[in-house]
Protein backbone atom coordinates (compact mmCIF):
# COMPACT_ATOMS: atom_id res chain seq x y z
CA UNK A 1 0.00 0.00 0.00
CA UNK A 2 1.36 3.40 -0.97
CA UNK A 3 2.12 5.64 2.02
CA UNK A 4 0.13 8.87 2.39
CA UNK A 5 1.52 12.23 1.32
CA UNK A 6 0.86 13.71 4.79
CA UNK A 7 0.98 12.16 8.24
CA UNK A 8 -0.82 14.24 10.88
CA UNK A 9 0.55 13.95 14.42
CA UNK A 10 -1.67 15.20 17.25
CA UNK A 11 -0.41 15.03 20.85
CA UNK A 12 -3.28 15.28 23.31
CA UNK A 13 -3.44 15.73 27.06
CA UNK A 14 -6.84 15.58 28.80
CA UNK A 15 -8.71 17.18 25.87
CA UNK A 16 -10.99 14.57 24.28
CA UNK A 17 -13.75 17.03 23.35
CA UNK A 18 -11.36 19.38 21.56
CA UNK A 19 -9.69 16.46 19.81
CA UNK A 20 -13.07 15.30 18.51
CA UNK A 21 -13.71 18.70 16.96
CA UNK A 22 -10.28 18.67 15.29
CA UNK A 23 -10.89 15.17 13.89
CA UNK A 24 -14.27 16.29 12.56
CA UNK A 25 -12.50 19.04 10.62
CA UNK A 26 -10.03 16.48 9.24
CA UNK A 27 -12.90 14.31 8.02
CA UNK A 28 -14.16 17.30 6.01
CA UNK A 29 -10.87 17.94 4.16
CA UNK A 30 -11.18 18.20 0.38
CA UNK A 31 -7.81 16.41 0.05
CA UNK A 32 -7.79 12.98 1.71
CA UNK A 33 -4.18 11.88 1.15
CA UNK A 34 -3.22 11.76 4.83
CA UNK A 35 -3.30 9.54 7.89
CA UNK A 36 -3.61 10.58 11.54
CA UNK A 37 -1.60 9.55 14.59
CA UNK A 38 -3.03 10.48 17.99
CA UNK A 39 -0.44 10.45 20.78
CA UNK A 40 -2.03 10.31 24.23
CA UNK A 41 0.56 11.98 26.45
CA UNK A 42 -0.19 10.37 29.82
CA UNK A 43 -3.71 11.78 30.06
CA UNK A 44 -5.95 10.98 33.02
CA UNK A 45 -8.98 11.75 30.83
CA UNK A 46 -8.22 9.75 27.71
CA UNK A 47 -9.38 10.14 24.11
CA UNK A 48 -9.76 6.44 23.29
CA UNK A 49 -13.54 6.70 22.86
CA UNK A 50 -13.04 9.65 20.51
CA UNK A 51 -10.48 7.68 18.49
CA UNK A 52 -12.89 4.74 18.18
CA UNK A 53 -15.57 7.04 16.74
CA UNK A 54 -13.30 7.91 13.81
CA UNK A 55 -11.78 4.54 12.89
CA UNK A 56 -14.21 4.18 9.97
CA UNK A 57 -13.90 7.82 8.88
CA UNK A 58 -10.12 8.37 8.88
CA UNK A 59 -6.94 6.37 8.47
CA UNK A 60 -6.13 6.78 12.13
CA UNK A 61 -3.89 5.27 14.82
CA UNK A 62 -3.93 5.75 18.58
CA UNK A 63 -0.90 5.53 20.89
CA UNK A 64 -0.61 5.88 24.65
CA UNK A 65 2.64 6.86 26.39
CA UNK A 66 3.77 8.31 29.74
CA UNK A 67 3.55 12.08 30.04
CA UNK A 68 6.63 13.86 28.68
CA UNK A 69 5.32 17.09 27.12
CA UNK A 70 4.33 18.02 23.57
CA UNK A 71 7.83 18.04 22.07
CA UNK A 72 8.75 14.40 22.84
CA UNK A 73 5.16 13.34 22.07
CA UNK A 74 5.40 14.78 18.56
CA UNK A 75 8.75 13.04 18.09
CA UNK A 76 7.05 9.81 19.20
CA UNK A 77 4.54 10.31 16.39
CA UNK A 78 7.24 11.26 13.86
CA UNK A 79 9.04 7.97 14.51
CA UNK A 80 5.90 6.00 13.63
CA UNK A 81 4.59 8.14 10.76
CA UNK A 82 4.74 6.94 7.15
CA UNK A 83 3.90 10.15 5.26
CA UNK A 84 6.24 12.14 3.05
CA UNK A 85 5.45 15.24 5.12
CA UNK A 86 4.86 15.19 8.88
CA UNK A 87 2.25 17.71 10.02
CA UNK A 88 1.52 18.73 13.60
CA UNK A 89 -1.55 20.49 14.98
CA UNK A 90 -2.49 21.34 18.54
CA UNK A 91 -5.57 19.50 19.76
CA UNK A 92 -7.42 22.81 20.29
CA UNK A 93 -7.33 23.71 16.59
CA UNK A 94 -9.84 23.36 13.75
CA UNK A 95 -8.99 23.23 10.04
CA UNK A 96 -10.87 24.82 7.18
CA UNK A 97 -11.84 22.14 4.59
CA UNK A 98 -9.30 23.46 2.07
CA UNK A 99 -6.25 23.32 4.38
CA UNK A 100 -4.38 20.47 2.67
CA UNK A 101 -5.51 21.62 -0.76
CA UNK A 102 -3.90 25.00 -0.12
CA UNK A 103 -0.68 23.38 1.10
CA UNK A 104 -0.50 21.17 -2.01
CA UNK A 105 -1.12 24.14 -4.32
CA UNK A 106 1.73 26.01 -2.63
CA UNK A 107 4.14 23.06 -2.77
CA UNK A 108 3.53 22.61 -6.51
CA UNK A 109 5.04 25.99 -7.36
CA UNK A 110 7.28 26.49 -4.29
CA UNK A 111 8.87 23.25 -3.07
CA UNK A 112 9.95 23.65 0.57
CA UNK A 113 11.24 21.44 3.36
CA UNK A 114 9.01 22.90 6.06
CA UNK A 115 6.10 25.28 6.35
CA UNK A 116 3.80 26.90 8.82
CA UNK A 117 0.66 28.98 8.62
CA UNK A 118 -1.19 31.58 10.69
CA UNK A 119 -4.03 31.10 13.14
CA UNK A 120 -7.40 32.81 13.37
CA UNK A 121 -10.49 32.93 15.51
CA UNK A 122 -13.67 31.17 14.42
CA UNK A 123 -17.22 32.48 14.59
CA UNK A 124 -18.20 29.42 16.67
CA UNK A 125 -15.59 30.21 19.32
CA UNK A 126 -16.67 32.12 22.41
CA UNK A 127 -16.30 35.92 22.12
CA UNK A 128 -13.38 35.77 24.58
CA UNK A 129 -11.60 33.09 22.51
CA UNK A 130 -12.12 35.23 19.41
CA UNK A 131 -10.65 38.21 21.28
CA UNK A 132 -7.61 36.14 22.29
CA UNK A 133 -7.17 34.99 18.70
CA UNK A 134 -7.23 38.62 17.56
CA UNK A 135 -4.69 39.84 20.12
CA UNK A 136 -2.34 36.92 19.43
CA UNK A 137 -2.21 37.81 15.72
CA UNK A 138 -2.58 41.61 15.73
CA UNK A 139 0.29 43.84 14.67
CA UNK A 140 -0.63 46.08 17.63
CA UNK A 141 0.17 43.40 20.20
CA UNK A 142 2.63 40.95 18.60
CA UNK A 143 4.20 43.11 15.90
CA UNK A 144 2.67 40.87 13.26
CA UNK A 145 5.29 38.14 13.81
CA UNK A 146 2.82 35.24 13.90
CA UNK A 147 2.05 34.72 10.24
CA UNK A 148 2.15 38.13 8.57
CA UNK A 149 3.12 38.15 4.89
CA UNK A 150 5.72 40.86 5.42
CA UNK A 151 7.50 38.57 7.91
CA UNK A 152 7.70 35.58 5.55
CA UNK A 153 11.48 35.66 5.20
CA UNK A 154 11.88 35.41 9.00
CA UNK A 155 8.87 33.25 9.70
CA UNK A 156 9.19 30.58 12.39
CA UNK A 157 6.52 27.87 12.08
CA UNK A 158 4.59 27.20 15.28
CA UNK A 159 3.52 23.75 16.40
CA UNK A 160 -0.20 24.52 16.26
CA UNK A 161 0.25 24.55 12.44
CA UNK A 162 3.54 23.13 11.18
CA UNK A 163 4.66 20.70 8.49
CA UNK A 164 8.14 19.26 7.96
CA UNK A 165 9.56 16.78 5.48
CA UNK A 166 10.77 13.38 6.61
CA UNK A 167 14.31 14.51 5.77
CA UNK A 168 14.02 17.47 8.15
CA UNK A 169 13.05 15.16 10.99
CA UNK A 170 15.84 12.70 10.22
CA UNK A 171 18.51 15.41 10.13
CA UNK A 172 17.30 17.57 13.04
CA UNK A 173 15.93 14.88 15.34
CA UNK A 174 12.69 16.83 15.69
CA UNK A 175 11.94 18.76 18.87
CA UNK A 176 14.73 19.21 21.44
CA UNK A 177 12.70 21.07 24.09
CA UNK A 178 9.92 19.20 25.88
CA UNK A 179 7.71 22.30 26.05
CA UNK A 180 7.87 26.13 26.07
CA UNK A 181 9.01 27.40 22.64
CA UNK A 182 9.98 23.92 21.44
CA UNK A 183 8.59 24.85 18.01
CA UNK A 184 10.60 28.07 17.74
CA UNK A 185 13.79 26.26 18.71
CA UNK A 186 13.20 23.64 15.99
CA UNK A 187 12.41 26.38 13.44
CA UNK A 188 15.74 28.05 14.17
CA UNK A 189 17.67 24.80 13.75
CA UNK A 190 15.90 24.09 10.46
CA UNK A 191 17.04 27.41 9.00
CA UNK A 192 20.56 26.99 10.36
CA UNK A 193 20.72 23.57 8.67
CA UNK A 194 19.87 25.20 5.34
CA UNK A 195 16.34 23.84 4.96
CA UNK A 196 13.82 25.86 2.98
CA UNK A 197 11.18 27.10 5.42
CA UNK A 198 8.10 28.98 4.21
CA UNK A 199 5.00 30.73 5.44
CA UNK A 200 1.85 29.63 3.61
CA UNK A 201 -0.51 32.52 4.40
CA UNK A 202 -3.65 30.74 3.14
CA UNK A 203 -2.95 27.57 5.14
CA UNK A 204 -4.43 28.91 8.36
CA UNK A 205 -6.06 27.10 11.25
CA UNK A 206 -8.68 28.20 13.75
CA UNK A 207 -7.05 28.21 17.19
CA UNK A 208 -9.25 28.23 20.30
CA UNK A 209 -6.65 29.48 22.78
CA UNK A 210 -7.83 29.28 26.40
CA UNK A 211 -11.30 29.59 27.88
CA UNK A 212 -10.47 32.08 30.68
CA UNK A 213 -8.17 35.05 31.05
CA UNK A 214 -6.38 33.31 33.93
CA UNK A 215 -5.55 30.33 31.70
CA UNK A 216 -4.52 32.72 28.92
CA UNK A 217 -2.17 34.51 31.33
CA UNK A 218 -0.45 31.23 32.21
CA UNK A 219 -0.14 30.33 28.54
CA UNK A 220 1.51 33.57 27.41
CA UNK A 221 3.67 33.61 30.54
CA UNK A 222 5.03 30.25 29.38
CA UNK A 223 5.59 31.60 25.85
CA UNK A 224 7.79 34.34 27.30
CA UNK A 225 9.85 32.00 29.44
CA UNK A 226 10.28 29.78 26.41
CA UNK A 227 11.62 32.67 24.35
CA UNK A 228 14.39 33.23 26.89
CA UNK A 229 15.21 29.52 26.76
CA UNK A 230 15.54 29.84 23.00
CA UNK A 231 17.81 32.87 23.42
CA UNK A 232 20.09 30.85 25.68
CA UNK A 233 20.31 28.03 23.14
CA UNK A 234 20.65 30.30 20.08
CA UNK A 235 22.47 33.59 20.50
CA UNK A 236 20.71 36.61 18.98
CA UNK A 237 17.23 35.08 18.89
CA UNK A 238 15.77 37.46 21.48
CA UNK A 239 14.84 40.55 19.45
CA UNK A 240 13.77 44.06 20.41
CA UNK A 241 10.16 43.10 19.59
CA UNK A 242 10.21 40.47 22.31
CA UNK A 243 11.02 43.14 24.91
CA UNK A 244 7.92 45.21 24.15
CA UNK A 245 5.55 43.43 26.60
CA UNK A 246 8.17 43.79 29.35
CA UNK A 247 8.57 47.52 28.65
CA UNK A 248 4.77 47.81 28.65
CA UNK A 249 4.52 46.00 31.99
CA UNK A 250 7.29 48.07 33.56
CA UNK A 251 5.49 51.20 32.34
CA UNK A 252 2.37 50.13 34.25
CA UNK A 253 4.49 49.63 37.36
CA UNK A 254 6.14 53.03 36.97
CA UNK A 255 2.84 54.87 36.37
CA UNK A 256 1.81 55.17 40.07
CA UNK A 257 5.32 56.38 40.96
CA UNK A 258 5.22 59.11 38.29
CA UNK A 259 1.80 60.16 39.58
CA UNK A 260 3.44 60.95 42.92
CA UNK A 261 6.65 62.50 41.64
CA UNK A 262 5.53 64.23 38.45
CA UNK A 263 1.87 64.68 37.59
CA UNK A 264 2.63 65.79 34.01
CA UNK A 265 4.58 62.58 33.31
CA UNK A 266 1.78 60.54 34.85
CA UNK A 267 -0.79 62.18 32.58
CA UNK A 268 1.43 61.55 29.57
CA UNK A 269 1.85 57.89 30.50
CA UNK A 270 -1.87 57.42 31.15
CA UNK A 271 -2.77 59.12 27.87
CA UNK A 272 -0.37 56.93 25.92
CA UNK A 273 -1.81 53.76 27.47
CA UNK A 274 -5.35 54.99 26.86
CA UNK A 275 -4.70 55.76 23.19
CA UNK A 276 -3.00 52.40 22.73
CA UNK A 277 -5.94 50.43 24.08
CA UNK A 278 -8.37 52.60 22.12
CA UNK A 279 -6.44 51.69 18.96
CA UNK A 280 -6.78 48.00 19.87
CA UNK A 281 -10.51 48.44 20.43
CA UNK A 282 -11.04 50.12 17.05
CA UNK A 283 -8.84 47.68 15.13
CA UNK A 284 -10.43 44.63 16.78
CA UNK A 285 -13.86 45.93 15.79
CA UNK A 286 -12.65 46.44 12.22
CA UNK A 287 -11.07 42.97 12.00
CA UNK A 288 -13.74 40.90 13.77
CA UNK A 289 -16.85 42.93 12.99
CA UNK A 290 -18.08 42.38 16.55
CA UNK A 291 -18.40 45.08 19.18
CA UNK A 292 -18.39 42.49 21.97
CA UNK A 293 -15.21 40.82 20.71
CA UNK A 294 -13.64 44.26 20.31
CA UNK A 295 -14.39 45.17 23.93
CA UNK A 296 -13.02 41.84 25.15
CA UNK A 297 -9.87 42.41 23.09
CA UNK A 298 -8.87 45.18 25.50
CA UNK A 299 -8.59 42.96 28.64
CA UNK A 300 -7.24 40.16 26.45
CA UNK A 301 -4.43 42.43 25.20
CA UNK A 302 -3.75 43.60 28.76
CA UNK A 303 -3.45 40.01 30.02
CA UNK A 304 -1.37 38.98 27.03
CA UNK A 305 1.13 41.80 27.42
CA UNK A 306 1.47 41.64 31.19
CA UNK A 307 1.56 37.83 31.23
CA UNK A 308 4.28 37.76 28.60
CA UNK A 309 6.12 40.70 30.15
CA UNK A 310 6.24 39.19 33.63
CA UNK A 311 7.23 35.76 32.30
CA UNK A 312 9.98 37.29 30.18
CA UNK A 313 11.30 39.40 33.07
CA UNK A 314 11.22 36.53 35.59
CA UNK A 315 13.21 34.29 33.24
CA UNK A 316 15.74 37.06 32.52
CA UNK A 317 16.27 37.61 36.25
CA UNK A 318 16.84 33.87 36.78
CA UNK A 319 19.73 34.08 34.38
Amino acid sequence: MQPPFFSVIIPVYNRPQELEELLDSLVNQTVKDFNVLIVEDGSTVTSRAVYEKFTDKLAIEYFVKPNSGPGPSRNFGFERATGRYLVVFDSDCLLPPEYFSRVLDFLKHTPVDAWGGPDRGHEKFTPLQQAMAYTMSSVLTTGGIRGAKNQADRFQPRSFNMGISREVYQQTGGFHFDRLAEDIELSIRMRKAGFRVALIPDAFVYHKRRSTLREFFRQVNGFARGRIRVGRAHKGEVKVTHWFPTVFTLGLIVLPVTAILASFAAVAFATAFGLYFFAILVDAWRVTGSARVAWLSVPSAFVQLTGYGLGFLSEVLKR
